[in-house]
Order: C-alpha cells, then structure tokens, then sequence
C-alpha cells in the first residue's frame, strides 16, 4: 500500500482585515484556517473559476434586468392611471361659480387629507394597482380602450 503524500507547508503573510475575516469564517464554519485557505486558492486557481463568476454575475444582471422591467411596468401604469384620471375629471367636473370656488377652496386642505390618509391604507394592506393589472394585456385590446376615454 501507497502512502499519500504528505501536504507541503506555505507561509503567507495576510493584512490584519483579511487574517480577521479568515479566523471569523473558520470559526464560523468550524474548520481549519488551513482548510479555508487552501480551497480559497484552489477556487482561485480552477480553470472553471471564471465561467463559475460569469456565470454569477449573468445571474444578478437577470435580478436587475427584471427588477427594471417591473419598475418600467409600475411607472408605466402610474403615468397611465394619473392620464386617465385627469381626463375624466376635466371632462366631467364643470367650473364652479366665484362664491362656490371660495368655499371649495376652503375645504381643499380638509379633502386633501382624508385623500392622503385613504392613499396610505391602501398602500399599507395591498393590494396594490400594479398587482390587479394582468402583466399580459392585449396592447390592441389596450389602445382601444384608451381612445374609448
């Protein structure tokens, strides 16, 4: 029977911040300072490290690329609810006679709370807009109902 060969000794010499971060992850792992090292300079050195990095970063940049798309999607519906709305209230709210401007005026602040206050119940428990609005909307089925406003 072979004997294995024997491990071959290395001394490196380490910034106190990295010594810190390798003593607290062999600890936290409970294995040798050695042992981390050791398959720390082994992915180092693996003809695969690259691809297993690219391969990470190409995952995060879909995260972020779907993120966006949502934000896109979210920003989108806010643009179209807030057109929608201003619409509709110039077409359907007259001009109020001077004495009822005054007194409308008057309450504007009063409203625009409670509108304030409804807006943050309706964030707090959900659902929200963007979640009620089937992401496969037909855009033809979209622009024909816009026009219809």
């Amino acid at each position: 029977m072979t004997k294995s060969p024997r491990k071959q000794r290395l001394s490196v010499y380490l910034e106190p911040a990295v010594m810190k971060r390798l003593v607290e992850h062999a600890a936290r792992r409970d294995q040798s300072r050695s042992l981390i090292a050791e398959a720390a300079i082994e992915s180092f050195l693996s003809p695969d490290a690259a691809e297993r990095q690219e391969a990470a970063f190409t995952k995060r940049l879909d995260q972020i690329d779907r993120r966006i798309t949502r934000l896109e999607r979210d920003v989108g519906i806010s643009v179209e609810t807030l057109a929608v709305f201003v619409r509709f209230w110039l077409s359907t709210t007259p001009a109020l006679p001077e004495p009822a401007a005054q007194a409308a005026r008057v309450k504007t602040g009063e409203r625009y709370e409670a509108f304030v206050t409804a807006l943050g119940r309706r964030l707090a428990k959900g659902p929200q807009l963007r979640q009620e609005i089937s992401e496969d909307m037909d855009v033809s089925d979209h622009s024909a109902k816009h026009d219809q406003l």
